[in-house]
């Protein structure tokens, strides 16, 4: 029975921290993952797969993103050629540079990074071309690249 209980915890936590990537929001990520859960557990039972559980938070989170009417303006500069830094980055500075950078390129990312997901395996997730997938994981690590790399040095800010 533990087993079974840990198996669910972990995919809840997986399903929380996929939602994160998402919105940047705790609440709102509890929320996803909370109503995805509701939507998924009465139907299926204990049984949910990971990847069923993921596509539902993703279409919660779509819904809820078209609801809010919300535009986003994308700059389409030229892409900087070094994307290379030589310090340590701080958690707080990591959440702000994925705050900037659209949500499509973060669930690419995070589908990529973290949960270890090919573009083909996160193309069939979001119902997306596996080219436009490879594009969203690279554009957004050049933005976050970017990002980082303007960060000033704590060494000279004296911090």
């Amino acid at each position: 029975m533990f087993e079974k209980n840990d198996r669910l915890a972990e995919l809840i936590q997986r399903g929380y921290r996929y939602a994160l990537s998402l919105c940047t929001n705790e609440a709102e990520a509890e929320d996803l993952a909370h109503d995805a859960w509701l939507r998924l557990a009465p139907s299926r039972g204990q049984r949910i797969e990971i990847g069923l559980y993921i596509r539902t938070i993703r279409n919660l989170y779509i819904d809820r993103y078209r609801r809010s009417r919300l535009v986003l303006v994308e700059s389409y500069d030229e892409e900087p050629e070094d994307t290379g830094w030589d310090r340590d980055i701080l958690p707080h500075e990591m959440d702000a540079a994925l705050e900037s950078i659209r949500p499509e390129e973060r669930e690419a990312i995070y589908l990529n990074v973290v949960e270890g997901y090919t573009a083909q395996e996160i193309a069939d997730i979001t119902d997306s071309a596996r080219g436009s997938i490879l594009s969203l994981i690279h554009r957004g690590k050049q933005k976050l690249a970017l990002y980082l790399t303007d960060l000033p040095d704590r060494n000279e800010a004296g911090q």
